[in-house]
C-alpha cells in the first residue's frame, strides 16, 4: 500500500501545502483570537536569527534601537489626515480600561509614526541633532479581515525604523540605503530570496509617504510578496508635529524624514519561495540549525553523535544533536526533513564499526544529475571539513532556484489583458508604465491583480513614476 504523503502537494493545492508545512514543521499554531498567531519555538528560531542578521546591519546604517509605547492616544493618528484615513480600516481602539470609559480612546500600535514624531519633536532642537536615526523591535496590531499566518495577522512582530534628516536628499539617500544595503543584501544573501528593487506607485504608496520603496519577491506559485519597504516621509508629520530645528544659518526648519520595516511576513516569504513537498528547505546562512546529527540506535551512536556535533560547533557549524532514540530513527528523519535543516548526519551501527557517517542534503541541484549525492557515507573525521562547503553549495542553489523562477515566470507585455492573463497563469508582466498608467492600473484590480513596482528598464529604481522607460512589474500578491 502506497504511504499518504506527510504535506498535500504543492502542485495540487499551494494554499493547503503552505498550511500543512506551517503545522507539520511545528512553525506556528493560530492564536484564539482571529487573525492571531501563536509562533512555535522553531518557528520563532527563524525570527530570531532573522533579528540577528536584519539588527546587525540596521545598526551598521547607524540606526540604534529603542522602544515606544503600545499605546497611542487617537488624536496623535488624526493630525496627519492621509495617514489616519489609510489606516483607519485596520486600527483596534481601547475604550474602557480601568473599569473606567476612557476621555480619549487609544490606538493600539498599527505603526509609530505618530508618537515617534511627537518624541522627535522634543529630542530634535538643532542641526547639531540631526540625523537621528532610531529603530525598535516591537509587534503591532492591525485587524485583518482575511487573516494567513506569517502572511498577514492582527498582531505580527517586525522591526520599525524611524529617521529625521536636515535635508530632503539626505532623507532620500537614507531611505535607499536601508533598501539596498539592508533589506536587499539580508534578503538576498542571508535568505536565498531574489528580490526585485522598484518603487510604489502613487495609489501603492504609504499613507502619509511622498515615495515608497519596496522589495518585491515571487512564491512558489507566481504570486508576489511584498518582503519589505523603505517611505520617504518628506516634511508630512514634521508638519503635523512641529518637528523642526534651528538650521546653521539660523533660520526654523522642518525636518525630512523616512520610516522603513520588515516583519514576521519574511517566514511566509521564506516557506513559500523554498519550501517543497517534503518540507521547509532553510538557507543555512538563516538555519539556527544549521547541520543535526541523529543518533540512529544505542549508546555508543549517542556518543559518536555529541563527539562529531563538539566537532562541528566548534568549527562554527550551528549543530544539534538529535539522541532521542526512544523514538523511531524514521519518524525523526521525515521531521528534520519537514523542518528544512540543510544538512542531516545519521551514525547507526554500521557507521561505528567502519568509522563513519550518513551525510543527506537537504538542498539538491534536480538539474544537475551528476552532482553530489543526496545521501552518502562520508569519513566522520571529514564532516568538519566538509560541511561548510555543502552549505555554501545549498545557499547558492537556494537563491538560484528562486532567480531562474522569476526570471522564466515573467513576461513582457502591452495591455492590461496581457498583463492580468500573465498573472491569472501564475506569473509577472512587465509593462511599460507608458502604456499601462494610474488608468490601466486601477483597472488590474478587476482582475485581482496589482503593479507590484516600478522599476527602470535597466533594472534599477526610477526617480520618479514618470522617469523615461519607467516599467511596470504586474502580478498577483499576497
Amino acid at each position: 500500500m502506497k504511504k499518504a504523503p506527510v504535506l498535500t502537494p504543492r502542485a495540487d493545492d499551494f494554499p493547503r501545502w503552505y498550511q500543512d508545512l506551517i503545522n507539520k514543521a511545528e512553525l506556528a499554531d493560530n492564536g484564539p483570537v482571529r487573525g492571531t498567531m501563536v509562533i512555535r519555538p522553531y518557528g520563532y528560531g527563524l525570527w530570531e536569527r532573522m533579528q540577528q542578521e536584519l539588527d546587525a546591519r540596521i545598526k551598521a546604517a547607524g540606526a540604534q534601537n529603542a522602544y515606544f509605547p503600545l499605546f497611542i492616544p487617537q488624536s496623535y493618528l488624526t493630525r496627519e489626515a492621509e495617514h489616519v484615513e489609510g489606516f483607519a480600516p485596520e486600527l483596534a481602539l481601547v475604550t474602557h480600561a480601568g473599569g473606567k470609559e476612557l476621555e480619549e480612546p487609544v490606538v493600539v500600535r498599527p505603526t509609530s509614526e505618530t508618537i515617534v514624531n511627537e518624541y522627535f519633536s522634543k529630542w530634535v532642537q538643532s542641526y547639531r541633532d540631526l540625523p537621528l536615526l532610531i529603530n525598535q523591535w516591537a509587534n503591532v496590531v492591525r485587524w485583518e479581515m482575511r487573516p494567513r499566518v506569517f502572511l498577514r495577522t492582527t498582531e505580527f512582530l517586525w522591526q520599525e525604523g524611524h529617521t529625521a534628516h536636515a535635508s530632503r536628499s539626505e532623507a532620500h539617500d537614507y531611505a535607499a540605503h536601508i533598501h539596498r544595503e539592508v533589506y536587499a543584501d539580508f534578503m538576498v544573501n542571508v535568505l536565498g530570496i531574489d528580490v526585485v528593487l522598484g518603487r510604489k506607485t502613487a495609489a501603492e504608496r504609504f499613507a502619509g509617504a511622498i515615495n515608497t520603496l519596496t522589495l518585491e519577491a515571487m512564491m512558489g506559485d507566481g504570486k508576489a510578496l511584498q518582503m519589505g519597504t523603505s517611505h520617504e516621509l518628506g516634511t508630512n508629520f514634521a508638519k503635523a508635529f512641529h518637528t523642526g530645528y534651528l538650521s546653521k544659518d539660523g533660520t526654523q526648519e522642518l525636518v525630512w524624514q523616512t520610516s522603513w520595516g520588515a516583519t514576521t511576513r519574511l517566514i511566509g516569504g521564506l516557506i513559500m519561495s523554498h519550501g517543497d513537498d517534503s518540507g521547509l528547505r532553510v538557507p543555512p546562512r538563516l538555519a539556527a540549525v544549521q547541520a543535526v546529527i541523529v543518533a540512529i540506535k544505542g549508546d555508543e551512536a549517542v556518543a559518536k553523535a555529541r563527539e562529531i556535533g563538539a566537532q562541528l560547533g566548534a568549527a562554527g557549524i550551528r549543530v544539534r544533536v538529535d539522541d532521542r532514540t526512544d523514538i523511531p530513527f524514521g519518524r525523526r528523519a521525515v521531521d528534520w526533513e519537514l523542518k528544512g535543516v540543510p544538512v542531516r548526519i545519521e551514525i547507526g551501527p554500521r557507521d561505528l564499526a567502519g568509522g563513519t557517517a550518513v551525510l543527506v542534503r537537504r538542498v539538491l541541484d534536480e538539474q544537475d544529475p551528476g552532482g553530489p549525492a543526496g545521501k552518502e557515507s562520508v569519513r566522520a573525521g571529514d564532516l568538519a571539513r566538509l560541511l561548510p562547503g555543502v552549505l555554501e553549495e545549498a545557499q547558492s542553489l537556494l537563491l538560484r532556484e528562486s532567480r531562474e523562477r522569476r526570471e522564466a515566470r515573467t513576461s513582457d507585455v502591452r495591455t492590461v489583458a496581457e498583463a492580468a492573463e500573465a498573472a491569472a497563469a501564475g506569473g509577472w508582466a512587465r509593462i511599460p508604465w507608458a502604456l499601462l498608467g494610474p488608468e490601466g492600473e486601477a483597472a488590474l484590480a478587476a482582475h485581482s491583480a496589482s503593479v507590484r513596482c516600478l522599476v527602470a528598464e535597466d533594472g534599477s529604481v526610477p526617480e520618479s513614476d514618470d522617469a523615461p522607460g519607467t516599467v511596470a512589474l504586474v502580478a498577483r500578491a499576497y
